[in-house]
């Protein structure tokens, strides 16, 4: 597997992966970040909240973005430089999120693609907005 070179990207190019969030991602996800917010893993906790029952973890879904960027766009062999996130609504388990990415700028004297960075849930609501500074895989 071999990712895209600055040359090989333009702007408007895109790529997506979609996952459904379920229980077991949320404990793991805890376990492996040692997040154990009770927002997420305590139903009685979360159901005095006001999402009113458990959510995932933000940095899960943002996980997702991570995925099509390392594997997709710029891909394989790219390097993240950096990820401005805004959580704008809650994930819930059950909830299936696709993680979509858009090449917003090219900056090639530097080696560095601008992405647009967003999830949105089943229902097209979107969960997170952003943008990500990559630099591509060297030809």
């Amino acid at each position: 597997m071999s990712g895209k070179t600055i040359h090989e990207i333009t702007i408007g190019d895109s790529a997506e992966f979609s996952k459904t969030v379920t229980e077991t991602d949320v404990y793991l996800f805890a376990g492996v970040s040692g997040d154990f917010n009770p927002a997420h893993i305590d139903e009685t906790f979360a159901a005095k909240t006001h999402f009113k029952k458990r959510i995932a973890h933000g940095m899960l879904s943002a996980g997702f973005i991570s995925n099509v960027l390392g594997t997709k766009l710029p891909g394989a062999g790219a390097i993240y430089m950096k990820q401005e996130i805004a959580f704008l609504a809650p994930v819930y388990i059950g909830d299936t999120i696709t993680a979509r990415v858009e090449v917003t700028e090219l900056i090639p004297e530097k080696n560095r693609v601008v992405l647009r960075t967003t999830c949105t849930n089943q229902d097209g609501t979107l969960v997170i907005d952003g943008s990500a500074m990559m630099s591509p895989r060297k030809a």
